[in-house]
């Protein structure tokens, strides 16, 4: 291919996306812009400023206690994503849970440390990098809230399900309560409190795209690969 077709297929390129991003502006405007349409004119715009590259990723997990959450984020963390999590500024800013402040707080403290975590999540995005949320979220209007999060920050949200009984978690975190005064990862939670929590998570279903986590890393890693084939590992 000479050098002249490359820049006429150049020139048609950027005609198609110049009048997809009239057609999403004239959405924008008529307040029928979808929350993908939003994403698709970040990416467009992203294309017309020369940033290369595919849009980053934000990893969420929708995970009880014990289901290996920050096992896999400081895996995902070792192959170039940044981890952000919400329980170890939690502990930076509060301490323990249920002895520097009230069990029953936990949620009103934890409000504002989400809203601060989905506001560097959005940097971080902005900025290119991949990113993983070591956090459960337990509801598909929670995931679909921080999805909109990602996208509006020109990410790409990636949902990961990590499917664990109740009796392997609960031999998890028995072991790891002892070391809840000293790991921000490790909060103290009795049987009872698992087994209530439980009955407030909700699973992704077949309308929720997810991959579902077999307890090994890599084939998280290798999933994200097939999908994007350049992923290197590298930070970004």
């Amino acid at each position: 291919m000479t050098a002249q077709n490359v820049d006429v297929l150049d020139d048609t390129l950027v005609s198609c996306l110049e009048d997809r991003l009239s057609q999403l502006l004239r959405a924008e405007h008529t307040d029928t812009l979808t929350l993908e349409g939003r994403f698709e004119i970040t990416r467009i715009s992203a294309a017309f400023s020369g940033r290369p590259g595919a849009a980053p990723r934000a990893i969420l997990m929708a995970g009880l206690q014990g289901s290996g959450k920050t096992t896999l984020a400081r895996a995902l963390e070792e192959a170039g994503f940044w981890r952000l999590c919400p329980d170890e500024e939690m502990f930076r800013r509060y301490g323990h849970y249920g002895r520097d402040f009230p069990r029953g707080e936990f949620r009103v403290r934890e409000a504002p440390v989400l809203k601060d975590i989905a506001l560097e999540l959005q940097e971080l995005l902005a900025a290119g990098r991949d990113t993983v949320v070591d956090h459960g979220f337990w509801t598909p209007e929670e995931r679909a809230h921080w999805a909109a999060t990602v996208m509006e920050a020109g990410g790409d949200p990636v949902l990961i399900y990590l499917p664990v009984p109740h009796e392997v978690r609960w031999d998890r975190i028995r072991k790891r309560n002892e070391q809840s005064l000293i790991d921000p990862n490790s909060i103290e939670f009795s049987e009872e409190d698992l087994l209530r929590h439980a009955g407030r998570f909700y699973p992704p279903t077949d309308d929720e795209p997810h991959i579902v986590y077999d307890g090994h890393p890599e084939n998280v890693l290798a999933a994200l690969r097939r999908a994007r084939p350049s992923m290197d590992g590298g930070p970004h």
